[in-house]
């Protein structure tokens, strides 16, 4: 296999989870917000790499449990105890990488001068608050996605 190729199959594999998969449209959506809100804080250049290892971690989880997910959808169709635990366990993996994800974001967003920054910026900046408020709802939108066709 080529180098290059692997890159395709690579990209493949993430498209095919942002496509059927919610959970990794939601991951996406706030890590996007998470990066536009962050320069309105005072963060050094450990904080983003700790920001930027966070989001990467969570978009990684995501993947992994997806293919867990579809390799246990494909092995079998019928319940079985194992397999249901797999699959558990995969979301459990990204549940608690979500949630230290969320503590991180509170320690490194957990600044008043930031939020208040960000206040600032967007109230002397209407057109700007507009475009963020029209964002919103195309994520909402992205977010809620089609339904996978087995659903």
């Amino acid at each position: 296999m080529s180098f290059l190729r692997g890159f395709r199959y690579a990209f493949r594999g993430i498209i095919h989870c942002i496509k059927n998969e919610r959970n990794m449209r939601f991951h996406t959506v706030a890590a996007l917000y998470v990066l536009v809100f962050a320069r309105f804080f005072d963060f050094t250049k450990e904080d983003y790499i700790l920001l930027l290892l966070t989001i990467g971690s969570v978009l990684a989880a995501e993947t992994f449990n997806t293919a867990i997910e579809e390799l246990c959808d494909r092995v079998s169709t019928d319940y079985h105890p194992l397999i249901q635990f797999a699959k558990d366990c995969a979301a459990g993996a990204v549940l608690i990488l979500a949630v230290f994800a969320v503590i991180v974001g509170v320690i490194l967003f957990g600044n008043l001068d930031g939020f208040l920054a960000m206040y600032h910026f967007y109230l002397s900046h209407p057109v700007n608050l507009i475009v963020l408020a029209f964002s919103a709802v195309l994520s909402l939108i992205y977010i809620k996605g089609r339904k996978k066709s087995n659903e």
